[in-house]
């Protein structure tokens, strides 16, 4: 005799498991702004999707080769009538980490935000090579 799983309500477990799913999926991906990364000869280019915000959102810093751009807004709005209030608040914060490779130029990084797009671009350091042929002895 074989047992065989019996589910009462095959689409309500289908529908909650695919819900369940996309919210896992929403709460993952909603405060971390997407990004591409862009490697040549000359630089690294970093660029994130992040609409609707300021220049001044943004704090970047390089620290023993890691590089780490985060963001933190705080809103409140009050509107107060006659006969009721409405008091309404939001949280908005992201942070991001680059582990750098050691060819880069530090001083010469620049950033720059236009049209819901921070990019960054990290110059290379034509000098060091982090490449090297090792022989068999």
């Amino acid at each position: 005799m074989n047992l065989v799983r019996f589910n009462r309500h095959p689409f309500y477990s289908g529908f909650m498991n695919a819900m369940e799913d996309d919210f896992s999926n929403y709460k993952r991906n909603c405060n971390v702004p997407a990004v591409n990364i862009q490697d040549d000869e000359k630089q690294f280019l970093l660029e994130f999707a992040v609409p609707g915000m300021k220049k001044d959102d943004f704090k970047i810093n390089l620290e023993n080769q890691v590089l780490t751009i985060s963001s933190e807004i705080k809103e409140e709005n009050e509107e107060t009538k006659t006969n009721y209030t409405r008091r309404e608040f939001g949280y908005n914060s992201f942070s991001r980490s680059f582990t750098l490779p050691k060819n880069i130029v530090a001083d010469k990084i620049k950033a720059d935000y236009q049209d819901g797009i921070l990019n960054i671009s990290i110059p290379k350091d034509e000098k060091t090579k982090l490449t090297r042929e090792i022989k068999v002895a």
